[in-house]
Formats: C-alpha cells, sequence, structure tokens
C-alpha cells in the first residue's frame, strides 16, 4: 500500500492532490451552474405563457423529483462500482458495471413512463391540481415523463463517466444540450415564420428532445476511443446477478435518502404556509439564495465520490480518506466564502426578489443564518457523496432520517409553531439538523468502517 503522507505534520492543502480535486470538482460546478441557467431560461419563456402555465411545469417537476430519486440510486451505485474499478485499473469491469447499470435503467425508465402515461391524469389531480392548471400541467406532463428514460439514461452515463474521474465531458455535453433546449424552446414555444408555436406542449418536447440528443453523444463518446472504459451497443439482456446485487445494495439506500428528505420537505414546508404567507414566500426567496452555494458543494461532493471510490478500487483506503477530507476542506472554504457574502449582501440580494418591507426583513435575517451554517452544509453534502463512493449508503440514509426527521421537522413545529417564533424559528430547527448531520457524517468518515462496505475488486 502506498501512503498518501510521509509526515504526520504534513499539509493537507498538498499541491499535487487539491488540483487533482479541483479538476474533477471544478467542471462538475460548471455543469450545475449551467442546469440552473437553463431552469431560469426555461420558466422566462413558460412565464410567457401565462401563471396557470408556470404553475403546471412546477407540478410536473415535483414528480420529476421523485423520479429522479430512484433514478439516482442507479448513479450512486454506478459511480462507486466504476469508480472502484477504474482504480483497481479494470475498465473493462467498469465498462461492464456500466452496461448492467444501464440495462436496469432503461428497465426503471420505461417503467416510470409506462405509469406516467397510464396514470397521468390520475397523478395530477392527486396533487391537488385545479382544471385552469389542469390543461396547461396534463400535455406538459404526457411529453416530460413520459420518455423519462432519456433522463434516467443521461443521469446513469454521466455518472459512470464521473466515477472514471472525467468530468469534463458531462459538462461539455450539458452545455450542448442546454443551448440546444433554449433554442428549441423558443422555436416550439412560439413558433418559427410559418411554423405554428405549440405552448407548454413545444417546452416540454424541447426538454425531451434535448435529453434525446445528450443520450445519443454520450453513447457516442462512450463508444469513442476517449471513453476511459469500453461500452458495446449490443445491450444484452443477461443480468450480472453480483453486479446488480452491488448496485442496488448501494443504491437503494441512496434513494431512501432522496426520498426522506423530499417527503420531509413537502411536511415542514406545509408547516411554514401556516405561519404566514409572507413567511413561506421569504422562506422561497432565501431558499433560492442559497441554491448558489450548493453549486460548489456538489462540485466538491462529485470529486469525493469519484476520488474515494477509485483509491479504495487501488487498494489504497488512507489516501481515499485523505483525499476525501482534502474535498471537504476545499469546498468547505468555497461556501465558507459564499456564506460571508449572503451575510454582508444578505439586503440587497433579498431586495432583488421583493420590496416588501415584511417579508424583505425575514428574508435577511433568514439569510445571515444560512452563512453561519455553511461549513455545516458543505461537510454534509461532500462527507455523504465520499460514503457513497465507497459503497457506505445506509448511514447517509439513517443520519438524513434523523436530521429531517428527528429534528428539522419535530424543530419547524416546535420552534416555529408552538414557540411562535415563525420564520426564524424554521430556520434556527434546519441550522440544527445540518450541524447535527455534518458532526454525525464527519465522525462517520473519520471513524474509517466505509473502507470495508464492498469487496476489493477481483
Amino acid at each position: 500500500m502506498q501512503p498518501i503522507l510521509d509526515q504526520k505534520n504534513s499539509n493537507i492543502f498538498d499541491w499535487k492532490n487539491s488540483k487533482q480535486v479541483l479538476d474533477l470538482a471544478l467542471p462538475a460546478m460548471a455543469e450545475n451552474i449551467l442546469q440552473v441557467l437553463l431552469g431560469i431560461v426555461d420558466t422566462f419563456f413558460i412565464a410567457k405563457l401565462g401563471t396557470a402555465a408556470i404553475a403546471a411545469v412546477g407540478v410536473t417537476n415535483l414528480i420529476i423529483n421523485l423520479y429522479i430519486a430512484f433514478f439516482t440510486a442507479l448513479g450512486v451505485g454506478t459511480t462507486a462500482l466504476v469508480a472502484r474499478n477504474i482504480g483497481a485499473k479494470k475498465p473493462a469491469k467498469a465498462g461492464l458495471v456500466t452496461e448492467q447499470s444501464l440495462l436496469l435503467t432503461i428497465i426503471l425508465g420505461l417503467l416510470t413512463g409506462v405509469i406516467s402515461l397510464v396514470f397521468s391524469e390520475n397523478i395530477l389531480v392527486l396533487l391537488g391540481v385545479k382544471a385552469g392548471v389542469l390543461r396547461f400541467a396534463l400535455p406538459y406532463f404526457r411529453v416530460v415523463a413520459v420518455p423519462s428514460v432519456f433522463l434516467a439514461v443521461m443521469l446513469v452515463l454521466s455518472r459512470a463517466l464521473r466515477g472514471a474521474g472525467d468530468t469534463k465531458t458531462p459538462l461539455k455535453i450539458t452545455l450542448l444540450i442546454n443551448l440546444i433546449n433554449v433554442i428549441l424552446d423558443y422555436i416550439l414555444i412560439f413558433g418559427l415564420g410559418n411554423m405554428q408555436g405549440l405552448g407548454i406542449t413545444g417546452a416540454g418536447l424541447a426538454t425531451t428532445l434535448a435529453r434525446l440528443i445528450g443520450v445519443i453523444l454520450l453513447l457516442v463518446f462512450l463508444r469513442s476511443k476517449k471513453s476511459p472504459f469500453p461500452l458495446s451497443f449490443k445491450l444484452k439482456l443477461t443480468i450480472k446477478p453480483v453486479i446488480v446485487q452491488n448496485i442496488l445494495k448501494i443504491g437503494f439506500p441512496a434513494a431512501l435518502e432522496r426520498l426522506v428528505m423530499r417527503i420531509g420537505q413537502l411536511v415542514y414546508s406545509a408547516m411554514i404556509i401556516q405561519i404566514s404567507t409572507a413567511a413561506y414566500a421569504a422562506h422561497n426567496i432565501a431558499g433560492s439564495i442559497e441554491s448558489l452555494s450548493y453549486m460548489p458543494g456538489y462540485g466538491f461532493a462529485i470529486a469525493a465520490s469519484t476520488l474515494v471510490g477509485q483509491n479504495l478500487g487501488a487498494n489504497q483506503p488512507e489516501k481515499a480518506q485523505y483525499l476525501g477530507r482534502l474535498s471537504n476542506c476545499l469546498g468547505s472554504i468555497l461556501m465558507v466564502v459564499i456564506g460571508i457574502f449572503f451575510f454582508i449582501l444578505a439586503r440587497p440580494l433579498g431586495s432583488l426578489f421583493t420590496t416588501e418591507t415584511a417579508v424583505l426583513n425575514q428574508v435577511v435575517l433568514v439569510l445571515r443564518i444560512i452563512a453561519l451554517v455553511q461549513p455545516a452544509l458543505a461537510t454534509t453534502l461532500i462527507i455523504t457523496a465520499a460514503l457513497q463512493g465507497a459503497g457506505d449508503t445506509k448511514f447517509p440514509m439513517y443520519s438524513t432520517l434523523i436530521g429531517i426527521w428527528g429534528i428539522r421537522v419535530g424543530g419547524v413545529y416546535l420552534l416555529g409553531i408552538v414557540c411562535r417564533l415563525g420564520l426564524i424559528g424554521v430556520w434556527i430547527a434546519v441550522a440544527f439538523d445540518l450541524l447535527v448531520r455534518a458532526i454525525l457524517l464527519f465522525l462517520r468518515f473519520r471513524k474509517g468502517q466505509w473502507k470495508e462496505i464492498l469487496q476489493p475488486v477481483k
């Protein structure tokens, strides 16, 4: 085994290893920024169709986010196993893992598509969509959700590439399909020349076509000589039980974690609505601004997941642990800087979204709480990904269950409603949840039990 640090007093910010982390994290960060910008552009175009159209897209995205929880589960398992095999210098096995994951993804994507087609109206009505919104939501939902297999395949193939240490190719493809999506959005929504626009259906069609192009580009790249591992276009319908078992063993707890979080968010959001309309508006504004800090967090999370998995595959667990810590330190520093901007510029940032004094004052206080918990947020995001890269997905699931349901939901009710602290009480509960989870996850990572979750590649 090759030790990463020969001296106990070595500086954790070793340039060579820091560069390795940054080379993976920065493209992933840029990709997240592109996704956010795409969402803004989509909203801008769809807003021209009216508030009912915006509501239709919003409710569709709620359902798609549930689908993504399951697609991401396969992606997490794929990343961990691909990274492990690449680290062990077994690219052929990394390709086999990707093929098996792709098979599972297509099955799951087609299943969600069939459910969306058959029960589309029932699902939307169950969520309380009224007739005025339903006429927009139904065609958009069908065009986006029925072919959700494209979204699933894109997500998993991108995760496989990241597991192999390639975050630049997903970035380039995301940039290209985002540009295509913007162009198609304009043409298909509003029309061009003698061609009549399709309205909300056109918006959904633009998204689906962009995803299809993304899938094609990813498959073409993975079949090229530049691919980090071989991938066959001849998708065999043969299930490899050991590989599938490992993908699901890693992925299933990750899916449950996402679902626990999403359902918890719905529950405490409903509580915030009970406090007041101003509180709910301020909560959403502050949350939108807070999402800016997630971009570097997710970038360094991807770096941590990849590097931990690869170094475990190379039978270098101490190096895996070091690079996980380094990713967390670098990500935390960047997020603390963002937190400082949140704290100082809280009022100007809030005033970009609202001029109502009652709402703005709450946004300012919330942003300053968010600023103070940036280190805990960074650790929660990055160490969770590092553990998942090692195949340890159960502990993050347990910590999320404790944090979201034991602390956040309970704390929102106790502080926000019972103690009548309003939105400040809500965000104190959120901050305490993040702090507790960060401590639990950090201790788990430092203890090192995750090094033995998956058996060494043979």
